[in-house]
């Protein structure tokens, strides 16, 4: 079976594209005939080789977003209960297809169904599309294939990503009011600084008098906002923008940042704390599904995205090969609080190691929590005081000349 992206009429005139799965061009046509779908074009999603190497991957220019969090979440969710109600692979994938409204996600999931019908593994076939299965996914899905088990670990799964996107989310609802302060801010102070002060100072040049020193300020203020603020504020998003794909681009650079970062206190406890989070979700995750505790763990560290901490991490890893206790080598990376890796000892003495890490990433995970919401709580008021703060400079800056005028007319 292969896939085939199409635009067709339905019965109301109305045109419609999506992706169907079919043996041929023809029997595509005839499928869409079946759904009261009058086909115009269809065209066979075209398979790439990638580099040099011999292996085939669907590339769809609409599936290369990938899936976010939400899309992840569903897709897992839906997939785990099918295959819990004892539904083949394939036809679980077909019936998540289906239920698919967008064309993007559809391919994605229709490609990776192909991949399972040729015979390869269902694990194998997510790898086909790394940007939208991670390594943990598609390393938790290859354990449960393995065990046998696949229904609950994509039910651990489900669970996984459904809290991630919750996370992702509540973070990005928090933000939306300090965001919105922080763009009605600047534009008061830029509708100011633009077009309210230079009349009012355009007055004061006619005066004849020394003006207060801060009005002097803010003249200067004002005339290089009004002279060079769209430069400025295109040479800062340019300037963020080849930052960015710097930093992304070059790992030496990226690790002298983060190392400089990682001596800022407070920086280094919200690095080290998100990071030991997700390390120990995932090697919870990963362990509780069955996958070996060194192939484990060396997934969890490079999900870590602060280099320094990775490095640590790996380093650990390879103690551990050599036969040392996990807790050990964790405790000399220096980045694990001692709480953590209290609990972590004590789950390699009694065994329960997978139950005392998702211990230790729930405690983590609510300590990122409070620090946001307090960071929030802060950040809302610090604002609008330093708001507050600019605009008194403002008045101020403009009534100075005139009660130094009132006192020498009076």
């Amino acid at each position: 079976m292969s896939a085939f992206h199409y635009i067709a009429i339905d019965l109301a005139g109305q045109e419609k594209k999506g992706v169907i799965e079919a043996e041929s061009e023809k029997h595509a046509r005839q499928l869409l005939r079946n759904q009261s779908l009058i086909p115009i074009k269809i065209r066979f999603v075209q398979e790439k080789k990638i580099g040099s190497t011999s292996l085939q991957r669907i590339h769809l220019k609409f599936l290369k977003n990938g899936l976010n969090a939400k899309e992840l979440s569903l897709f897992t969710r839906q997939f785990a209960t099918l295959l819990s109600a004892g539904l083949p692979i394939e036809e679980s994938l077909s019936a998540v297809a289906e239920q698919t409204e967008k064309s993007r996600i559809k391919g994605i999931i229709l490609s990776v169904r192909s991949k399972v019908l040729e015979g390869h593994a269902f694990a194998s076939a997510l790898r086909e599309h790394p940007e939208c299965f991670s390594a943990l996914y598609c390393a938790t899905v290859a354990a449960g294939e393995k065990s046998g088990h696949l229904d609950r670990v994509l039910l651990r799964l489900a669970d996984y990503t459904e809290q991630q996107w919750q996370m992702r989310r509540k973070l990005t609802t928090a933000l939306i009011y300090p965001s919105m302060i922080i763009l009605v801010a600047i534009g008061i102070v830029g509708f100011l600084l633009e077009y309210v002060v230079p009349k009012m100072i355009s007055v004061y040049g006619h005066l004849n008098q020394n003006l207060p020193w801060l009005t002097n300020v803010l003249i200067v203020i004002s005339n290089l906002v009004t002279s060079y603020g769209v430069y400025v504020l295109i040479g800062l998003v340019v300037g963020i923008y080849f930052w960015r794909r710097m930093l992304k681009k070059n790992n030496e650079l990226r690790e002298k940042v983060h190392l400089l970062l990682l001596r800022i206190p407070l920086i280094r406890y919200i690095l080290r704390t998100a990071n030991t989070a997700r390390f120990s979700r995932t090697l919870s995750i990963l362990s509780a599904s069955g996958v070996p505790v060194l192939e484990a763990m060396y997934i969890s560290a490079q999900l870590i995205t602060t280099i320094p901490i990775r490095k640590a991490v790996e380093l650990a890893v390879n103690h551990v090969r050599e036969g040392a206790a996990i807790h050990l080598t964790l405790k000399r990376t220096t980045y694990f609080s001692p709480m953590s890796i209290h609990m972590i000892a004590s789950g390699e003495a009694s065994g329960q190691l997978e139950n005392m890490l998702e211990r230790v990433a729930q405690n983590q995970e609510d300590e990122i929590s409070r620090m946001i919401e307090v960071g929030l709580a802060l950040f809302e008021p610090a604002i609008i005081l330093l708001m507050g703060i600019i605009v008194l400079f403002i008045v101020l800056a403009v009534l100075l000349p005139i009660f130094e005028l009132n006192q020498f007319t009076g």
